[in-house]
């Protein structure tokens, strides 16, 4: 297919990034190798978007040590960037409303939003999180469809797909308009039971031709939790995370037992939310 004529597609990932593993940026070049191989899109840019601390994820460290080490590990990315908008909202974002901004952001051109995401120059540097203060404010729940503007398509794995039939965690219509409006890029492992659980809801059965199922042929199990659980125990971590991510965390001791214990026994921040509409909305009737 012509180029002229393939959809430009910009992948997000969110997530905690609790820390950043190489199975995190592995996720990125199987998707675009998927994409780009079915010549209907190519892929121009990824973006990391850690959550904010007002998730309260139990265990989840600072976002600003998150971001960091995130800009390390994509030092020498020319297409994979992190974007801080997420991190600075004080209070949680839904997964719907961080793909309306990017795709907002898209919509309105680079003349009035440049690009506020570099590289950092040095580990530590703060800057880019003051070029995007001014770019904090939730964005209104529009969903610009303009031709010739990049597609953002919401990258994960199947642990992700799988959380959507977790009681309270997402809401319906949230799940409706990321694969509705959006897409999803799902990266999943031989034998993986991710088409099943397509089969089994109806939401995603309906909108599955905005689902691409991406299988990892090339086996990974690094997860940020297995990391975390290594680095309590002592134990090395070297060639599962970036080098540089490796060293900052050795630098500012940022994973152990104590580190482990933030926001126990605190409800998860979108349990909390929609268990309470529902319980609001459940009285007003």
């Amino acid at each position: 297919m012509d180029s002229s004529k393939k959809t430009e597609v910009v992948l997000l990932a969110c997530g905690s990034f609790n820390p950043i593993t190489n199975m995190h940026l592995r996720l990125f070049e199987l998707a675009k190798d998927y994409l780009n191989a079915t010549g209907e899109y190519k892929v121009i840019k990824g973006i990391i978007s850690p959550v904010g601390d007002a998730y309260k994820k139990k265990g989840l460290i600072p976002a600003h040590h998150r971001i960091i080490m995130a800009e390390l590990a994509t030092k020498n990315s020319h297409w994979v960037e992190v974007d801080t908008w997420e991190s600075l909202q004080k209070e949680w974002v839904e997964t719907v409303k961080v793909l309306r901004h990017h795709q907002e952001k898209l919509a309105t051109g680079s003349r009035s939003h440049p690009q506020s995401s570099p590289v950092l120059e040095r580990p530590g540097r703060k800057r880019k999180w003051a070029d995007q203060k001014q770019d904090s404010s939730p964005q209104k729940p529009q969903e610009p469809k303009p031709t010739g503007v990049p597609r953002v398509k919401l990258l994960c794995g199947a642990d992700l797909l799988e959380s959507f039939s977790v009681p309270n965690l997402w809401k319906m219509e949230d799940i409706t308009q990321i694969v509705a409006n959006f897409g999803l890029i799902c990266v999943t492992r031989a034998g993986s039971d991710a088409q099943k659980f397509i089969y089994e809801s109806d939401v995603l059965w309906r909108h599955q031709s905005n689902i691409h199922l991406v299988t990892e042929w090339i086996t990974n199990d690094i997860s940020s939790t297995k990391i975390r659980r290594a680095l309590r125990r002592g134990q090395s971590i070297r060639y599962l995370v970036p080098d540089l991510v490796q060293e900052y965390i050795e630098e500012h001791d940022l994973y152990n037992s104590e580190s482990e214990d933030r926001n126990a026994g605190v409800t998860l921040a979108p349990l909390q939310r929609n268990t309470s509409e529902a319980k609001h909305n459940h009285s007003t009737r």
